[in-house]
């Protein structure tokens, strides 16, 4: 068995001072070819990283396998099918549920895994019933809503009825005085006339008295 050689990290010019080229983030840490002109990782100085170069890499027998074995990328659970005895299987970007169903067929086939499928299906396991948890309670939360917006709209209604039926009275008060007021509108020509009449007939009971006392 051919032993695996310690590499160092390489990694860019100043990762450790600016958070965009890797301070306190793993995951962005890379390596980038030094190019500056006065640049002490290029040119290879103590104290200042080490740089890519010949002589870091495997021996042929390892040089791009994990665990010894040969990565194979799987996508779906057909492909499990696929792998041999000399191969490993690597899952490639799968949703939760999809690559739920891929370890526990790797578990029960014997196929290895660059991961621990233990492990993963219980953290996966939590994460659905969180999710699920999280389903009941907006469901929960569309059914209050829901309700509340009937209650809302059915004494929305129950206001319009009433004002409607308001408004129904308010206009028939309004058509009643219209109607009395034309009445009286009518009846003043005819009451001005009995009133004329009367006093001329006063009138003239007044001169015909003052006549007959002379």
């Amino acid at each position: 068995m051919v032993e695996r050689k310690k590499k160092p990290k390489f990694l860019r010019k100043d990762w450790h001072k600016k958070s965009k080229l890797g301070k306190g983030r793993k995951k962005i840490r890379k390596w980038v070819k030094p190019r500056g002109r006065h640049s002490k990782l290029r040119e290879k100085r103590k104290g200042h990283g080490k740089s890519v170069s010949i002589g870091y890499s495997q021996a042929k027998e390892i040089r791009g396998k994990i665990q010894n074995l040969i990565p194979r990328m799987v996508s779906n659970v057909s492909e499990l099918d696929k792998v041999t005895k000399n191969e490993i299987a690597i899952f490639t970007s799968v949703g939760l549920k999809k690559k739920i169903e891929m370890a526990k067929k790797s578990k029960e086939k014997g196929i290895k895994v660059n991961f621990n499928i233990d492990k993963f299906l219980e953290g996966a396991q939590k994460k659905v019933e969180q999710r699920k948890l999280k389903r009941k309670g907006k469901e929960q939360a569309r059914e209050e809503k829901e309700k509340k917006e009937k209650e809302t709209k059915k004494e929305e209604k129950e206001e319009k009825t009433e004002s409607k039926e308001e408004k129904d009275k308010e206009t028939e008060e309004k058509k009643e005085k219209k109607e009395k007021e034309e009445k009286k509108a009518l009846m003043k020509p005819v009451e001005k006339e009995k009133h004329r009449e009367m006093v001329q007939k006063k009138q003239i009971i007044q001169r015909k008295t003052f006549e007959g006392s002379k």
